[in-house]
């Protein structure tokens, strides 16, 4: 009997998300979009190390890496009350058109010699003022357009395209670098946020499924005020915090455990990003499939694994072991971000999805610089093996508490003899079933910049 290439099509857990009206008509902006800001990782850093002067040059490097993704968790902060009754798509839309404002004036500027280094700052930072919000947007949609149950799915789509765009962009901006220079990817980098806030603003002009107030206090709230009220959200976020914080001394001690521990080339440290990429082209494909698994336990697991995989490097492990672990880490690293995001979407109240969201995402973007920072120090005390070691280790501990805690409340609030089968208030039943079937109900990316 013949394989039935159809059946095994529709069921598949992406099927619905591919054939949803909305979610079909934004995927293309999302996909370009994510395509132009894999280019900018590495034109963002070499314009700036073009435009610096030599004294403090690497200063001015850090500054600008900094300005691209730091102002976004301040936007998150400090515009939710003016951005938080927004759908959603107007948010992505907005974040999307300021962020292809700010970036084509580089290009420009550079195009008739008035581009400073404190300039170039400047626009950068501008660009991402919304990005918090942006990203809330884009998860709120899915939330809303998709049915629960394929939100997980939906999430993946998204991690799906973020991960191959952090394969495939470094190497088409190095070719657009050697012909047009750095300045050249930010004009394309402007021209894919045009055609996001084209998509987001005319293909989807409002909510596709309008969440109704909850309450007016609830509607006003802050986004952490929100998260405050949720102790799920709360936990989740504490466990999104450090275990992003305690990846970002890798950014520091990998590079220089590749040249001066190892004594190897530019190449073996692009092998080992690249097997990272791959990992998590992988990871976001297999996201889908976890629909039915535990998402709390799930979640602590995935902590627990990545942290596993790093120690490797810091053990003295061969190169190829370590290339292969920390590629097989990349392949968690989707499922975890979809995984949490499906959380916070399936727990947070429908009318301050955004807020929850955005809030979230603050905490995101603030985590991994810290963590940067934190690791020269770590470098300078522990060497870089050290460094990695206790990254590694640190992670692992986390993802044991957090199991250890859920594993708690789990029974705690375990119904006593004759309490029924219902779930209780503060569980999670399993991810996948639909509503109605013992489903959760509605009260239930780290080398790029889209996490």
């Amino acid at each position: 009997m013949g394989l039935d290439l159809s059946r095994v099509m529709r069921s598949s857990p992406y099927w619905p998300v591919f054939g949803h009206p909305t979610v079909r008509r934004v995927l293309p902006g999302v996909a370009v979009s994510s395509l132009g800001d894999g280019m900018a990782v590495v034109a963002v850093s070499w314009l700036a190390i073009e435009l610096a002067p030599d004294a403090g040059r690497g200063v001015w490097v850090a500054l600008a890496a900094a300005a691209y993704t730091l102002s976004g968790a301040v936007g998150a902060l400090l515009l939710g009350r003016f951005l938080r009754h927004r759908p959603p798509a107007q948010l992505v839309g907005w974040d999307a058109a300021l962020r292809a404002g700010a970036l084509g004036a580089i290009p420009l500027l550079h195009a008739f010699g008035a581009l400073g280094i404190e300039g170039y700052v400047a626009l950068l930072a501008i660009s991402s003022v919304l990005h918090s919000w942006g990203q809330a947007g884009v998860y709120t949609l899915i939330a809303r357009a998709l049915p629960e149950r394929d939100h997980l799915a939906g999430n993946a789509v998204l991690s799906a395209v973020g991960s191959i765009a952090t394969v495939v962009g470094p190497p088409l901006a190095t070719l657009l670098i050697v012909y047009g220079g750095p300045a050249t990817v930010l004009a394309v980098d402007a021209t894919t946020f045009l055609v996001l806030a084209v998509t987001f603003l005319v293909a989807v002009p409002g909510d596709p499924a309008p969440e109704s107030e909850d309450d007016d206090t609830a509607s006003r709230a802050t986004g952490f005020a929100v998260i405050r009220r949720v102790p799920a959200l709360s936990g989740l976020l504490a466990l999104s915090f450090a275990f992003f914080f305690l990846f970002g001394p890798v950014y520091v001690a990998l590079p220089l455990h590749v040249s001066d521990g190892l004594g190897a080339s530019a190449g073996v440290l692009a092998a080992f990003y690249t097997a990272f990429g791959v990992g998590a082209v992988l990871g976001s494909v297999f996201t889908g499939f976890l629909g039915r698994w535990r998402m709390w336990p799930t979640t602590a697991g995935i902590v627990i694994g990545f942290g596993a995989l790093l120690l490797p490097l810091g053990l003295g492990a061969p190169t190829a072991v370590s290339v292969v672990c920390f590629g097989a880490a990349g392949l968690l690293w989707p499922p975890y971000s979809s995984l949490s995001t499906a959380l916070f979407q399936r727990s947070a109240p429908g009318a301050v999805l955004p807020q929850a969201l955005a809030a979230s995402s603050a905490v995101r973007v603030l985590a991994v610089p810290l963590g940067t920072a934190l690791g020269g120090p770590l470098v300078a005390g522990l060497g870089a093996v050290g460094a990695l070691r206790l990254s590694g280790a640190g992670i692992a501990l986390v993802g044991v508490v957090a199991a250890a805690l859920a594993a708690l409340r789990a029974l705690r609030t375990r119904p006593g003899p004759g309490a029924g089968t219902a779930s209780p208030a503060g569980t999670e039943p399993a991810a996948g079933p639909p509503a109605g079937e013992g489903g959760i109900g509605d009260g239930g990316s780290a080398l790029s910049r889209h996490g």
